[in-house]
């Protein structure tokens, strides 16, 4: 039987946060209309895709099967570990629910938090590209994306497996706000954390992503192409800006892509997959794209079918009703991470 006390505790946290936020001129979006703030909040049992946390492996041998990609798991079942503290245990291997992120071209639209909008007092993270109007509609060839970055570790609260020294832990909560990020605003200030990007604007590197695309729709992306996006495009500038834009899942999932990219970069986000990882994540500047899959939450929560969880660079041509017309563009994600970690 599920123990909810974790999870109740912090759906009130939460409740209380956005209580305060009131305060500050967060309002919900009641009319849905353009340029407001749309979404809903994310029920943590009926809008999760339950069979993405599959497969699930000791060592090698995949013990809960699934038809979704997996990336490589130590070949041995017994690991040990001198970190955090010494301890002999098995190589387990499972996908984790531990973010969830606001991609929204609205700056301060909470969009996982009932479409709710903050209005901070000042002219700050508003940003605009040339480019045909999205307004009814009409096609946007530009996208200038926010994101909002959440704690949801969303197995602890419910207690669905023991507490491993493994799980993600912690109650939820706003780690990061892309409007007050200027490194995120402008493309040139965003080379101080990308510089390699001069080095992959030609030609032959954007056709290699090609190949990418072919491989994250079929199976997992290539981590050795970790300049590329796969069929969204390529992975730089590590910021909202994106100027090859054929639809707001496209331009949301390459925004989110890139973000996730920036966070490694800058040493927040770490490496969680693969036999390095078993006894503690590592820093790991140049992220395993494969270690990540994004699942919708809105507008339309994804839950079963294919393109359920895709992994990053994975076509948006697959699945259907992914976006409400005229309304549908303020988009959010629950982001799954590969966990391989040495559990006693």
């Amino acid at each position: 039987m599920i123990r909810r006390s974790k999870l109740f505790r912090a759906v009130s946290r939460l409740l209380i946060g956005v209580a305060a936020l009131g305060g500050l001129g967060l309002t919900p979006a009641a009319v849905a209309a353009p340029g407001v703030c749309t979404g809903h909040f994310v029920n943590p049992i009926t809008d999760i895709c339950w069979g993405c946390l599959f497969p699930l492996s000791v060592g090698a041998l995949p013990i809960w099967p699934s038809p979704d990609a997996d990336t490589s798991n130590p070949a041995l079942p017994v690991c040990a570990c001198s970190t955090p503290f010494p301890r002999i245990g098995i190589a387990m291997g499972f996908w984790e629910p531990v973010r969830l992120a606001d991609v929204t071209m609205k700056p301060w639209c909470f969009v996982n938090l009932g479409g709710m909008k903050l209005d901070p007092g000042f002219d700050i993270g508003h940003k605009t590209l040339a480019g045909p109007s999205a307004v009814g509609g009409g096609q946007q060839n530009n996208g200038s994306w926010q994101i909002h970055w959440y704690m949801y570790p969303l197995i602890y609260w419910l207690e669905l497996i023991g507490d491993w020294i493994c799980l993600e832990k912690g109650s939820i909560d706003i780690l990061y706000l892309t409007e007050i990020d200027p490194l995120w605003q402008d493309s040139e200030l965003t080379l101080i954390i990308n510089p390699e990007a001069v080095i992959f604007a030609n030609p032959l590197a954007v056709a290699a992503c090609a190949a990418d695309c072919a491989l994250s729709s079929t199976h997992l992306p290539n981590d050795s192409l970790f300049w590329c996006a796969g069929c969204q495009g390529t992975m730089y500038p590590l910021n909202g800006n994106n100027s090859a834009q054929y639809g707001h899942v496209q331009g949301s999932r390459l925004a989110l892509e890139r973000f996730a990219f920036k966070l490694h970069r800058e040493a927040i986000a770490l490496g969680t997959a693969g036999e390095k990882a078993l006894c503690a994540p590592y820093v790991q500047p140049i992220m395993q794209k494969s270690q990540y899959r994004f699942q919708m939450t809105n507008p339309v929560p994804s839950t079963f079918g294919p393109g359920t969880c895709p992994p990053i660079g994975a076509t948006t041509a697959v699945g259907s009703g992914q976006m409400l017309p005229v309304i549908g563009e303020d988009m959010g994600y629950l982001v799954w991470r590969k966990r391989n970690c040495c559990v006693l």
